[in-house]
């Protein structure tokens, strides 16, 4: 009899070391899977800023602009507003090569909701200038929140 007790819990509390093993390693996985998404979204948020900020700058390309604006961005910047910016690139011309640009990715819970703040410092021919642009990745693809360009005084 006593042996059939003793049995039955070492039954019982070896399965419940089986249910924590399975709890533990499904955690862990959630934790892996959240950390691999984030490290992966922000190297995407960095390649889109050098892939935007190339093609407006380098490429100056309306099409791109117009294509990845938000929406509070189209509202800020109508097709006029965009293509007066793109003529402002095309009237600098091409920055010197390699652009430097400071990068800062933030986060607004800590997993989720990516933001990128992103300054490209331009180097042209007889002045230098800054253009800012933020992005996110509301739902489905990276998008330009803002866009600011500003001239230096040439020396």
């Amino acid at each position: 009899m006593k042996t059939n007790k003793l049995s039955s819990q070492n039954k019982l509390s070896g399965q419940g070391l089986v249910v924590v093993f399975i709890l533990l390693a499904v955690i862990g996985a959630g934790l892996w899977y959240l950390y691999s998404n984030k490290t992966t979204t922000d190297r995407e948020a960095r390649v889109f800023a050098r892939e935007a900020i190339k093609r407006l700058v380098v490429d100056h390309d309306l099409k791109y602009l117009s294509e990845h604006l938000g929406p509070q961005a189209k509202m800020d910047n109508p097709p006029s507003q965009q293509q007066y910016m793109i003529q402002r690139f095309t009237q600098f011309g091409v920055p010197e090569q390699p652009i430097k640009i400071d990068e800062n990715v933030t986060w607004e819970s800590y997993f989720f909701e990516p933001r990128g703040y992103f300054t490209a410092h331009l180097n042209y021919p007889g002045q230098g200038a800054t253009l800012q642009i933020a992005t996110s990745h509301p739902v489905s693809r990276w998008q330009l929140d803002n866009i600011t360009f500003t001239t230096q005084v040439a020396r």
